[in-house]
């Protein structure tokens, strides 16, 4: 009588099968930074053609609204929740892990929602685009002019600076003009120049805002295959190291994110 075999034939080979656990734990974590370091050099990038674009032309800044400080509290509060997961992982407290990866995804989601929320603020003052219908009958979008900030229901000097060169416009509310910096006796208006100048430092924002949210939802993907995972028991108090990839990732978009609010809401 022939001996019946016990192997699964459909599971997935194991390519770290027979080797030490610590270079399979070495080695998911490695491509977890390959990843992180990807995404550094991308807003890098952003954020050097951010800096390039607005020497020798007018750019807008913009004041956080509500909803952004709201965000990052959000975003601080999940990171510490996966944190707590993790380490409830380890102990071997499996049901305070899932309540740490659900409390996760709750204030991930909320995080994204108050990112929306932000920008339309933000729209309605003027930094979104016009959308308009062309010839052909087909819908044709054009990012705003800095005239849609001037004439919109922001307040320059609280809501909104314009800046040439790394220094803010003088306004004067009572000519209802502005002038350069270095115009201090307001002889020469530049209001005119100023208001038909795309607003590229809106179109700059909403890309970077677009961007990391796009990456945030690797996370979210990732997240909830790691819940599942958890769930069923294939990460346990013995082996964390997908969890820990997981945290190494969601960490990393909150500290980029944190980053980005500084850079372009105070730093540029």
């Amino acid at each position: 009588m022939s001996d019946i075999s016990t192997e699964q034939p459909n599971r997935k080979p194991d390519v770290f099968e027979g080797l030490d656990p610590k270079i399979r734990e070495r080695t998911k974590k490695m491509l977890m930074y390959f990843i992180v370091f990807a995404i550094v050099m991308l807003f890098a990038g952003f954020t050097s053609a951010y800096i390039v674009s607005n020497m020798g032309q007018f750019w807008v800044h913009v004041t956080p609204t509500a909803a952004f400080w709201v965000s990052n509290a959000l975003l601080v509060l999940s990171s510490t929740a996966l944190w707590w997961s993790v380490r409830s992982m380890r102990a071997g407290q499996k049901t305070n892990a899932l309540i740490g990866l659900g409390l996760t995804f709750v204030m991930g989601i909320g995080f994204t929602v108050s990112q929306a929320e932000g920008w339309e603020r933000l729209t309605e003052m003027g930094m979104g685009w016009t959308i308009s219908e062309h010839e052909s009958g087909s819908e044709t979008y054009r990012w705003n002019s800095i005239e849609a900030m001037m004439e919109g229901p922001a307040t320059y000097g609280e809501d909104y600076f314009v800046y040439r060169n790394g220094l803010p416009l003088i306004y004067s509310a009572e000519r209802e003009e502005f002038y350069a910096a270095n115009d201090d006796l307001m002889v020469r208006p530049v209001t005119s120049d100023v208001a038909r100048t795309s607003n590229s430092g809106g179109g700059y924002l909403w890309a970077l805002i677009a961007v990391h949210i796009l990456h945030l939802t690797f996370g979210f993907i990732y997240l909830i295959v790691n819940g599942i995972r958890v769930f069923q028991g294939a990460i346990n108090s013995s082996d964390v190291v997908r969890l820990e990839s997981l945290s190494i990732y969601w960490h990393f978009m909150g500290a980029l994110w944190l980053y980005l609010f500084a850079f372009l809401f105070y730093y540029h």
